[in-house]
């Protein structure tokens, strides 16, 4: 019976949520004392949290720990805009870690700092850095992660700032920053030798290397700034004959008319072997070419665009292949090599597409047909025979910005390029 009134009491006590009621406690002492004439002392009752509390006060709890999240977040941007009021630069980003590692010892939230930093890199301009980087490692607390015994080197120990750090080094792969020695000793001093982020340096480092230099056709880091400059590069590793000679056909500059008014000439860079003269001077006059474009190149994380002039494949050229099966003229046979087994095919299944022959190409700065047409007219000081050939555009729209109709349609009237025809 003692039992079962101690329970009733404790389910009492619980669903108040946790508060003792002396007046029952009295009357059961009360009670157990009129029964028995030895007293005996009534034992605390302690409750558990999870008795304790009710969903009322762990949903406030989840609300209370998301607006503390939110908090430190908000509390990591403000850092990140206040040392970057005038600018954004390497100097201001170390600023903004500096001020964090000394506000607190123990570096609390400094997961959160990590997440949010590795997010503002690319806003700064060091996302390629690999200085920035380990001044983001050493963010870390120092000999707390390392596992000191057998379990806690077979269970994933601190598991969210282990994920933290391989974020960092993912981070790094994904902009092709090579860890250094600096890296390697800060994540020894965080994790230790068989953490998940030691791993994923040990890979980065063995594959690395051997990505580095297996691209024969490198493109230079970093990629010039100057669109002339991007323009040359761009052409000379679309064209295939190294005897090709790049042409600056006009430079960016500025014309102000007697109006006051000013008008932007974008750069034209063009791009012709002497096979291309000599097949272009070899073409059939009452027939016309095709400027096409704009076609893409990326070079790495930039987008270019080129112009193509090329010609319609000749039907000189083109022979209709009959089909063996169906050639009464030639002889079937079955061409069998006893030396290689049914399954070694050792050619590749190729599509072969007829085109025509290509001229020239080039780089503008605009997309409009007066700016091509500049340069079709810069063409025939070294191609005479365009003056005799009709040109037919065949543009379309890329993702660039375009000029408006007002300027194109200035632009049509200023450029006094009758010898071609215009297509879209």
């Amino acid at each position: 019976m003692k039992c079962l009134r101690a329970l009733l009491v404790a389910g009492e006590l619980s669903a108040r949520r946790g508060s003792f009621l002396k007046k029952d406690l009295l009357q059961f002492q009360r009670s157990s004392s009129l029964q028995n004439s030895r007293l005996l002392p009534v034992r605390s009752i302690q409750l558990s949290t999870v008795l304790g509390t009710s969903n009322f006060t762990v949903k406030n709890r989840e609300k209370h720990d998301k607006e503390s999240t939110n908090q430190s977040l908000m509390k990591t941007e403000d850092l990140f805009e206040a040392t970057s009021i005038h600018e954004k630069t390497k100097a201001t980003f170390q600023e903004a870690v500096d001020i964090f590692c000394k506000r607190d010892i123990h570096r609390k939230g400094h997961v959160d700092f990590i997440y949010a930093a590795l997010r503002k890199m690319p806003e700064y301009g060091v996302e390629k850095d690999v200085n920035v980087y380990n001044k983001i490692l050493d963010v870390f607390p120092k000999k707390v992660f390392i596992p000191q015994n057998i379990y806690q080197k077979m269970l994933k120990y601190y598991p969210r700032q282990q994920d933290c750090g391989v974020h960092v080094l993912e981070q790094m792969e994904h902009y092709g920053v090579m860890p250094n020695k600096e890296t390697r000793s800060l994540l020894l001093e965080i994790f230790g030798d068989r953490s998940n982020p030691v791993r994923k340096y040990q890979r980065i480092m063995y594959w690395f290397p051997k990505f580095k230099h297996i691209s024969p056709y490198q493109v230079p880091t970093p990629l010039p700034e100057d669109p002339i400059g991007l323009a040359k590069l761009s052409l000379q590793r679309i064209a295939a004959d190294l005897n090709a000679k790049v042409t600056v056909h006009q430079i960016p500059h500025l014309e102000i008319l007697d109006s006051e008014k000013v008008i932007n000439h974008p750069h034209i860079v063009g791009i012709q072997s002497p096979d291309q003269q000599s097949l272009l001077a070899s073409h059939n006059t009452e027939k016309p070419i095709f400027l096409e474009g704009p076609f893409r190149l990326w070079l790495k994380s930039k987008c270019v665009y080129y112009y193509v002039l090329r010609a319609e494949p000749s039907e000189e050229n083109m022979v209709e292949v009959i089909d063996p099966e169906r050639n009464f003229y030639y002889p079937m046979h079955l061409d069998i090599d006893l030396e290689r087994d049914v399954l070694d095919d050792y050619e590749f299944d190729t599509d072969k597409v007829e085109e025509g022959p290509v001229f020239a190409m080039c780089m503008a700065g605009a997309e409009n047909k007066a700016t091509l047409a500049k340069w079709i007219v810069s063409l025939q000081e070294t191609n005479p025979i365009l003056h005799d050939i009709v040109v037919i555009f065949r543009l379309t729209h890329s993702t660039q910005e375009l000029q408006s109709n007002e300027e194109i349609e200035e632009d049509n009237a200023r450029a006094q390029a009758k010898f071609f025809k215009q297509e879209v």
